[in-house]
């Protein structure tokens, strides 16, 4: 004898084929309703179409533009203006495309409050006005180090405008925070260019008037006029005005020879540092006058002329198959439950 519980396994397992199609008419009426509203409700009546664009941008290592072009001291390696940037650049570019500055200025500029449609009485407006501008706008770092600005929106030519002022905007926003940075530097460099420049006058003033009282190289002059004096001692002796003279020249050079000296040697060491300051200072002056791009382009956004969304045939088939497989599991249920009453 055949166990009841037997029968429902079978037909649970291998006769649900055939139970599909004794209920074929109102599986195909509920899933064709499902894909008919599906379609209804996906068109751009109900749902606006996206269409996305995209810029790629690869960072760059220059941070300097003379450490990049100009010679430099002591320097075993030169930055490349050419090479693309690493890991930590490309995270560099993220921070700055999230950075509050450049989003202001997007929506600014596009009046994304009036054209995302959000309510001026709407409690939380900027709220809304930022998650719409997140959902829209997006920033990612690619597995090649670059970094991808996708941008969504109801218009083909927006997006693509949105995605290259964002560009755009990143490589300005860098750059005047780089140039912020070296304003400070070259007014460090140029007080002290300043100091300097006053402090080695002021020497050259101080060894200029010891000129004038005589004293031009202390050491040759001490040996000639010690050589000169020996031989006017010799020849016309000690009293005599030729005599008298060379000693009044090495009273002069012992009364200001030690200065001299002193002068000259710190004159020499700071004229070397004033060079050194003198060239840092001329580097400094090009960081702030001119710049280089920071980001190297890929490629610019361009009007999409497909939709990315919504995937109406993907929303009418998953509606089709989802109402099918339902339908039938709700009629399993009934089935089930009706037969064991």
């Amino acid at each position: 004898m055949t166990d009841p519980k037997t029968k429902t396994n079978e037909f649970d397992s291998s006769n649900i084929v055939m139970f599909a199609w004794k209920w074929r008419k109102p599986l195909a009426i509920v899933s064709i309703t499902a894909a008919v509203v599906a379609i209804i409700f996906s068109s751009p009546y109900f749902i606006k179409p996206r269409f996305k664009s995209t810029v790629v941008v690869f960072p760059s290592t220059t941070y300097s533009v003379s450490k990049a072009l100009l010679p430099q001291q002591n320097v075993t390696k030169s930055q490349d203006v050419l090479e693309f940037g690493e890991e930590q650049q490309a995270d560099q570019l993220l921070q700055i495309l999230h950075s509050d500055e450049i989003r202001q200025r997007i929506i600014d500029k596009y009046d994304l409050m009036n054209h995302y449609q959000i309510k001026e009485n709407h409690p939380y407006r900027v709220t809304q006005l930022y998650k719409k501008y997140e959902s829209n706008i997006s920033f990612r770092r690619t597995e090649f180090i670059s970094v991808e600005i996708k941008v969504l929106d109801t218009s083909p030519d927006t997006a693509a405008a949105i995605a290259n002022d964002i560009a755009a905007l990143l490589d300005e926003v860098k750059t005047r925070i780089q140039r912020e940075r070296a304003e400070k530097a070259l007014k460090i460099v140029e007080d002290e260019y300043i100091a300097l420049k006053t402090e080695l006058k002021q020497m050259e003033d101080e060894l200029t008037n010891l000129r004038y009282r005589g004293v031009h190289d202390y050491e040759t002059q001490a040996a000639a006029l010690t050589e000169q004096l020996g031989q006017a001692i010799i020849t016309t002796g000690a009293k005599s005005d030729r005599t008298l003279a060379i000693q009044n020249q090495l009273d002069t050079l012992a009364k200001y020879g030690g200065l001299y000296v002193s002068l000259r040697d710190e004159a020499k060491l700071l004229q070397e540092e004033f060079v050194r300051v003198k060239t840092k200072f001329a580097q400094a002056k090009v960081d702030v006058n001119t710049s280089l791009p920071t980001v190297f382009t890929v490629n610019t956004a361009f009007p999409a002329e497909r939709k990315t969304y919504p995937l109406r045939s993907l929303i009418v088939v998953v509606s089709f198959f989802s109402a099918l497989l339902f339908t039938l599991i709700i009629i399993i249920v009934v089935e089930t439950i009706r037969k064991n009453m």
